[in-house]
């Protein structure tokens, strides 16, 4: 219990920290709904004192008349386009820090990659709902909260001016509401992050079950499925529930707060102008003036919810986005040669479990290649995990031309390297955009050659739009070996010094793996290259030293056909 509650506490200051970085971030922006705010609270006060003239002069108390009326009336149709301006400067402002962090997270998400172990429906959660719970806290909890110091504030003084028991009272109850809030709201902030906690595990499973879905119905588990995500489910309304109900409780604490105190000076000034009150007007404004009061405080009950929902999402976002936070050098240029080496690397997921690299040592001179052959789980894809940036190790030394690269950024690691998967993933779109994806700013002849030294031309030419061809989503449109050229040409056009090619030509027929490989002999030319691969006619087809791995180990046995 210790342990939750200290894990608690510092999320809970990661997430404020997260908020004021966006606070400072946004500048005038955010302060601007303030000043508008403001300017609504001095019209309201201004507007209760010209009716309160009015009031005193129909009940033949004072001398007010049509001047007080159309200055009330002028005032109201003011405070209403100010009304509509703070609402404007609210939304932009709500907008642009909603826009600043999805970003920010996008980019924390990207930086990740294959390291980050999110369920897909998680990490949409985050870049999704979670964004989108903060926007209340800059849109109208900030402006509220600030709001409410301020205008209530000025209105005691004033009051106080003319009468120093309306002032007391106004100062007991407006104590009184923060104090209210505050016992309806304790662990508040707690039960909003467990509510988003729960959102994103549902999100995360629905997701997830939706895309195996035809895996579920073939084992028969489509029904125990559904009796968990209704669990899930059920588990989110719960937790909804009980933060809704900490803004039911603070809302209805103010509005018994504001009656009270409406009540008492009503009782008060309306018993002293039965008898002759020396200041009729100034009676009739410390009544009038009360709903301009409570109106911040007002505001601010119903945003302390989103407050609290936005602390929660804060606390859910702040560890990505700084593990996301840029460390090490970054580099002036990239080399137009690299070579690499590998010293005892050692590399573990997770404890308990055999390393997945276990002193692994190699070196690799600039210009050549070398085939990394060996059974699944032998430790291949992890090294090229190592050299993407996306894990570092936890000992020994990776160095390319000599330098660790651990004191890289990875983003710049990344800028030496062209890497082809297995399954290069197509976006809708072109097959020209797909090509240009490696490297946007490239014009078109360098992706038309880039497609003709992949191969993508031999294909492309036979259909009526060429390069310019649509495809879908994921590849469709396309077969495995044009999908895995368009990869290939990718990699052409990045033009890279350190090429990694993960399985390359896995899941091809002969014919068009020959293909693949003489596109795959044309991009390792001149370039450092490491091609993990099982293929038999990959290791006796491609030029370049084999390299055997076993249990995350150089092996010194020879390449067994199928590895």
């Amino acid at each position: 219990m210790a342990e939750a509650g200290q894990f608690d506490r510092a999320a809970a200051k990661a997430g404020r920290k997260l908020l004021g970085q966006e606070l400072r971030r946004l500048g005038g922006r955010a302060w601007l709904p303030v000043v508008l705010g403001l300017a609504v609270a001095g019209a309201g006060i201004a507007q209760a004192w010209l009716l309160a003239s009015l009031v005193a002069g129909l009940l033949g108390l004072g001398t007010g008349g049509w001047p007080e009326l159309i200055g009330a009336a002028a005032l109201a149709l003011l405070a209403a386009a100010l009304v509509s301006a703070q609402e404007i400067a609210q939304g932009a402002a709500g907008r642009a820090a909603r826009a600043g962090l999805r970003a920010r997270v996008f980019a924390a998400l990207l930086a990740a990659g294959p390291a980050d172990g999110r369920a897909a429906g998680e990490k949409a959660s985050l870049a999704v709902e979670q964004v989108e719970a903060l926007d209340g806290y800059f849109s109208r909890w900030l402006p509220a909260a600030l709001l409410a110091l301020m205008v209530p504030a000025g209105i005691i003084v004033a009051v106080w001016v003319f009468d120093w028991v309306s002032g007391l009272v106004l100062l007991v109850m407006g104590m009184l509401v923060p104090v209210f809030m505050a016992v309806a709201g304790i662990g508040a902030a707690r039960a909003s992050r467990r509510q988003f906690d729960a959102l994103a595990r549902l999100s995360g499973r629905f997701t997830d079950r939706i895309r195996g879905l035809s895996t579920l119905v073939q084992f028969n588990r489509a029904e125990d499925e559904a009796v968990a995500l209704g669990a899930a489910a059920e588990e989110l309304r719960t937790r909804t529930m009980r933060v809704l109900r900490v803004a039911f409780l603070s809302s209805g604490g103010l509005e018994l707060l504001a009656a009270g105190t409406l009540a008492y000076l009503a009782w008060r000034h309306g018993s002293l102008l039965g008898h002759n009150h020396p200041d009729a007007v100034t009676a009739l404004w410390c009544i009038l003036v009360v709903p301009a009061f409570f109106q911040p405080l007002r505001n601010f009950s119903a945003a302390y919810h989103e407050a609290q929902s936005a602390r929660g999402a804060a606390a859910a976002l702040a560890p990505l986005l700084a593990d996301a936070a840029p460390q090490g050098l970054a580099l002036e240029k990239v080399p137009p040669l690299v070579a690499l080496s590998c010293a005892d690397v050692k590399l573990n997921y997770a404890a308990g479990r055999p390393p997945a690299l276990d002193g692994l040592s190699f070196s690799l001179p600039a210009g050549e290649t070398l085939l990394l052959a060996g059974a699944s789980g032998s430790g291949k894809s992890s090294l090229l995990a190592l050299l993407l940036g996306f894990r570092r190790p936890d000992a020994g030394r990776i160095a390319i031309n000599g330098q660790d690269i651990t004191r890289l950024r990875p983003a710049e690691l990344r800028r030496m390297v062209a890497h082809v998967g297995q399954r290069p993933h197509i976006f809708a779109g072109t097959i020209a955009e797909n090509i240009a994806f490696a490297r946007p700013e490239a014009g078109r002849a360098a992706i038309e050659a880039a497609a003709e030294a992949a191969q993508v031309l031999a294909f492309t030419d036979h259909l009526p739009l060429g390069l310019d061809t649509p495809v879908g989503e994921g590849g469709h449109g396309l077969s495995g070996g044009q999908a895995q050229r368009v990869g290939l040409a990718r990699a052409f056009l990045r033009e890279a010094p350190l090429v990694l090619l993960d399985e390359p030509t896995a899941s091809l027929d002969p014919g068009t793996e020959g293909i693949v490989l003489e596109a795959i002999r044309k991009l390792c030319m001149g370039r450092t290259a490491i091609v993990a691969t099982h293929s038999a006619a990959a290791l006796r087809g491609l030029p370049g030293r084999v390299l055997v791995l076993e249990n995350g180990r150089a092996s010194g046995r020879r390449a067994a056909a199928g590895e």
